[in-house]
């Protein structure tokens, strides 16, 4: 049960028809943070299309609801392989976006946990996170709290808002399922 400081919600899997809301949520992200490097938001159809690639593999496309109302999104995540060659086949990139409404309340928290279970019930063995600007707190404290460790940061990669911004390369290791007691 959660805390009075966690939010009470259902991470499920992300359907079609929660895509216009992922979409609104991710072109707030786009339009005013730095935690992603698009300037211009995706369209519906082109969110569709990325989510497509994503879930057509198998891989997670998560939303958080409250459980009064799984039509509503608050935040979503996702993970694909992190480059797209055999050897890499173990080893996945995360990415979060909450709702700006949900922001520092612990949804994205529960999403990235549960991204992460899923990750290695499906035998991934290292998640990445690649974060946009290494001034971004929220984003580096989130995966920090969940067993993240910074390994690398590419400096000056990006130009956003009249900014240069670097990059945060943070990493985490599943423990087998079965090494799980």
């Amino acid at each position: 049960m959660p805390d009075a400081k966690t939010p009470d919600i259902i991470v499920r899997p992300c359907f079609q028809q929660d895509l216009q809301y992922v979409q609104l949520i991710y072109a707030h992200h786009c339009l005013t943070g730095t935690g992603t490097f698009e300037i211009e938001p995706p369209s519906l159809v082109e969110m569709t299309e990325r989510w497509s690639k994503i879930v057509d593999r198998g891989w997670p496309f998560l939303v958080a609801s409250p459980p009064s109302d799984f039509s509503r999104v608050l935040g979503f995540c996702y993970a694909a392989q992190f480059r797209d060659r055999a050897a890499y086949s173990k080893t996945f990139e995360v990415s979060i976006y909450a709702a700006p409404t949900t922001m520092r309340q612990g949804v994205g928290s529960q999403m990235l946990a549960q991204l992460l279970t899923q990750l290695r019930d499906d035998g991934v063995r290292e998640a990445l996170a690649v974060i946009g600007d290494s001034h971004n707190a929220a984003s580096i404290g989130l995966h920090q709290k969940l067993g993240f460790r910074r390994v690398g940061a590419m400096t000056n990669v990006g130009e956003k808002f009249g900014r240069l911004l670097d990059v945060v390369i943070m990493q985490r290791s599943l423990p087998a399922k079965d090494a799980i007691s």
